[in-house]
């Protein structure tokens, strides 16, 4: 290491504190410790690119199947607790590979991370909650699940291939996505928004935006964005996209890193980052809606059934108290978020 990239390095860990520094150090020395980098012990267009983004915008665009992205979350079937050849695939696993296998994030603070401080750094936050419920309603038991830790812009190939049964991971139902998996009704509703240091100028997804760098995950509902509202005039033109990474947790690490000016990712994953460092903060409201769902083969109708049927249940009972363990202290307690959304079942099946 030459002496310039050792004082910068010397910098990184005297500038950032907490898991900031264990975020940098694991980029700066390893990248096998990728994920480690989990936690603390805790429409109308503007006429001009200035006015870009002053007002919120919502992707609405229609598909040639007449699916609109902001109605996407309706395109699922009525609930049913009828089995069927995927939930019969499951079942029939015997001994230990007798288990949902289930992609999922181990990073993602609150959401779906590694618990340092639990025997064995278990798996915990509001997706993993849901995971064991799914579990149990079809298997018996809420731990019989083989979790698989899948990059952002792996989930969609992850269930094509078949290496997992499902991905609950913070994914947002789209039209695009549509034409590859198949959705849950959404079990969460949160929408796009701006993350960057407190001491930034940036105001949010406005004219701010200018000149600035963002940081996006690859495959990501953010990036897509991004990209058609730059290209549509709705976003200043000399915004820099050009920072992807597989992982949205990633993005924090080039924010700290001083790398890029701001991230953009859903509301309630930013929310969890901001309370991971100190040093950032959302910055502006959210400029979209979107829903979580849980993704599945798009021929597997009888899992696809099996799950809403279980978020009928788990809506009444277990949801809130999921949510005030794990996204009150972030999202508030009384917040757009803090109650499920209602699901809306297409019409024909």
């Amino acid at each position: 290491m030459t002496g310039g990239k050792a004082m910068d390095v010397s910098r990184a860990r005297s500038a950032l504190r907490g898991w900031g520094g264990v975020a940098v150090m694991a980029v700066l020395c390893a990248p096998a410790l990728a994920f480690v980098l989990l936690l603390p012990c805790t429409q109308q267009a503007p006429d001009d690119a200035r006015q870009a983004g002053q007002k919120t915008v919502t992707g609405t665009q229609a598909r040639a199947d007449g699916c609109v992205d902001a109605e996407a979350h309706e395109r699922t079937p009525a609930p049913s607790g009828a089995d069927g050849p995927t939930i019969d695939a499951i079942k029939a696993r015997t001994g230990a590979k007798r288990k949902l296998i289930v992609g999922v994030d181990q990073n993602s603070y609150r959401w779906g991370y590694r618990n340092p401080n639990t025997e064995g750094a278990q798996l915990e936050g509001f997706d993993i909650d849901l995971v064991h419920r799914i579990a149990e309603d079809i298997l018996g038991d809420p731990d019989a699940v083989q979790f698989k830790a899948i990059p952002t812009n792996q989930r969609i190939p992850a269930i094509e291939d078949g290496r997992v049964d499902m991905v609950v991971r913070t994914m947002t139902i789209t039209c695009g996505r549509l034409e590859h998996v198949a959705f849950s009704a959404p079990y969460f509703k949160t929408g796009q928004q701006i993350l960057a240091p407190k001491s930034s100028p940036i105001t949010g997804y406005d004219a701010s935006l200018a000149h600035k760098k963002v940081c996006t995950a690859a495959g990501s509902t953010a990036l897509a964005k991004l990209e058609a509202d730059k290209k549509g005039g709705r976003l200043p033109a000399t915004t820099d996209l050009s920072t992807t990474v597989p992982n949205q947790l990633d993005c924090l690490v080039r924010l700290q890193l001083g790398e890029v000016d701001a991230v953009v990712t859903d509301g309630a994953l930013a929310a969890s980052q901001a309370a991971q460092d100190p040093t950032v903060e959302l910055k502006g409201a959210p400029f979209t809606t979107e829903y979580y769902g849980v993704a599945m083969k798009k021929d597997a109708g009888d899992l696809v059934r099996r799950v809403n049927r279980v978020l009928v249940d788990y809506r009444a009972h277990g949801w809130q108290t999921s949510y005030d363990d794990w996204l009150s202290a972030t999202l508030g307690k009384d917040s757009a978020a803090s109650k499920p959304p209602a699901p809306q079942y297409r019409r024909s099946s």
